[in-house]
């Protein structure tokens, strides 16, 4: 097969397999960081996203992901939902390419149709691809592999460099890109002369400590509104790294068998550990020390590309695993997109030498479970009711199901809802300020004042400060046409001295 042929086919699987997601709408964050964006409607937006956060700036301003924010500020110049989808799976498509391409620079052309294809079809990138937000990490992806091709092909350290920085000005993932470089280098995959190296290593310092000004300073005024998961909140630093230890049993499960997907994996369908006695806690360690035993395994036969998939997985892996520093979530699919372009890899230089028949086999195989498995998912995220149904049914013990589906009842109009709703959620977890805020506002509008005091004594009892959420619900309930509520809401929130 030509090389053109080769990235032809695997481009068609990608766009294949989530063809669905031209059917589906703005769901889930898409309401709030496109739907709800001022930026993404304004002609000047696009420029104007590079000196404003990711989030809209009354939901919390959290984040800096400028170039993603442009491009959506450019589709919606030219169509609705179904341009948005339709450029996501360009997106992925690009990125399918790139895993084939520097597969086949480094294993071969068997060895880039198998991770080419296992890469376009496989099910854990649904989240990313066919929910228009996941764009982040379709994006940061292409430029993080951009990067790694112009440092290891292409021994430019202006380009790798440049690359980098837009990968980062789409989502924080791309910050492994200079790491992913340095480990191919001591594998011995396009290693630089100490000249280069050099050269390498100052170019990627000017433009992180350039990206790293920016971010701070963009961001700067809204650092109060940071957070964590839920799971992590109150809890100990030894507790956030127990628990993550133990998500590393469903990434590994993610990776290798997608059978099951989940939009959401929020308490109480995932719980802190707080023991190494936990069984989480050992199935999680023993999916590491596994890792650990086959990278050393094919370091010791000499598979060099093979043990670049390996650490890929991990150092993509990192900056979202919560063993570093906690983040806002214990786990998510979409985080699991830049990482499994280290699991195509190893797969594919394990399948190298592959020929006719067999090669033919491994491939139609894993191309029709894998995009079976896809197509069969992508419709859960046509709208927020589609997701918040699917949590409902596949996170049972999530809390968030029925908070969201609160949010939906405020939609329709029934308040009385929206209190059944989020007193689920209370019930299920009750650290979240957020449902007893939600329920407050519902109180609010029932003109029942002393229950929406006594809900948002609750809630100032669990986050101090609460300035996001009091935001958040407030410009919620602006947009809900609850005027009266919303300064209610900000007047309770400037007595306890918050802004």
């Amino acid at each position: 097969m030509s090389a053109k042929r080769l990235y032809a086919a695997v481009a068609a699987c990608a766009v294949l397999v989530s063809l669905g997601a031209l059917w589906n709408r703005f769901a889930w964050d898409d309401t709030f960081i496109i739907l709800g964006s001022d930026l993404v409607r304004s002609p000047s937006g696009w420029w104007r996203a590079f000196a404003s956060p990711y989030w809209p700036p009354e939901l919390g301003g959290f984040l800096y992901r400028p170039l993603t924010v442009a491009t959506y500020v450019l589709d919606w110049r030219v169509d609705g939902a179904v341009w948005f989808h339709a450029v996501n799976l360009l997106w992925h498509a690009a990125v399918s390419v790139l895993v084939t391409l520097l597969t086949r620079r480094w294993a071969g052309d068997a060895a880039a149709l198998v991770a080419g294809v296992m890469f376009a079809v496989h099910p854990v990138h649904v989240e990313a691809v066919a929910n228009v937000v996941g764009r982040a990490e379709l994006m940061a992806a292409a430029f993080t592999l951009l990067s790694v091709y112009a440092a290891i092909e292409r021994r430019s350290a202006a380009w790798s460099a440049a690359c980098w920085v837009l990968g980062l000005l789409c989502k924080e993932s791309a910050a492994v890109a200079p790491a992913l470089v340095v480990t191919a280098w001591a594998l011995g995959v396009g290693r630089p002369s100490r000249r280069e190296a050099v050269l390498f290593g100052a170019c990627w310092l000017g433009a992180g400590a350039a990206y790293l000004i920016v971010r701070e300073l963009v961001l700067h005024p809204y650092a109060q509104f940071m957070t964590i998961a839920s799971v992590f909140v109150g809890q100990h630093p030894a507790a956030v790294r127990l628990t993550a230890l133990a998500a590393l049993a469903d990434v590994t499960r993610l990776l290798l068998f997608p059978l099951t997907l989940r939009a959401d994996y929020a308490p109480n369908e995932r719980t802190v550990v707080v023991t190494p006695l936990d069984g989480r806690f050992v199935a999680g360690l023993l999916c590491l020390v596994a890792w650990g035993a086959l990278l050393g395994l094919v370091w010791r036969r000499g598979r060099r590309i093979e043990a670049l998939g390996l650490a890929w997985i991990a150092l993509a892996y990192a900056p979202v695993a919560n063993l570093l520093f906690p983040i806002g979530v214990l786990l998510a699919e979409r985080t699991l997109y830049l990482p499994s372009v280290g699991l195509a890899l190893a797969a594919g230089a394990l399948a190298k030498n592959l020929r006719g028949r067999p090669l033919a086999l491994l491939v139609g195989g894993v191309g029709v479970l894998g995009g079976a498995r896809t197509a069969l998912r992508v419709p859960v995220w046509r709208s927020t009711l589609s997701v918040t149904l699917s949590v409902l049914q596949d996170s049972p013990q999530s809390y968030v199901g029925p908070m969201t589906m609160g949010a939906f009842y405020f939609e329709q109009g029934r308040a009385d809802k929206v209190i059944e709703a989020s007193r689920i959620a209370e019930s299920i977890f009750p650290f979240d300020a957020r449902p007893y805020l939600m329920e407050a506002h519902a109180a609010l509008k029932l003109k029942h004042p002393r229950l929406a005091d006594s809900l948002l004594a609750r809630a100032d009892r669990l986050c101090n400060p609460c300035q996001g959420v009091y935001a958040a619900q407030a410009a919620n309930a602006r947009r809900l046409g609850d005027t009266a509520v919303a300064e209610a809401l900000l007047a309770h929130a400037r007595r306890l001295g918050r802004p």
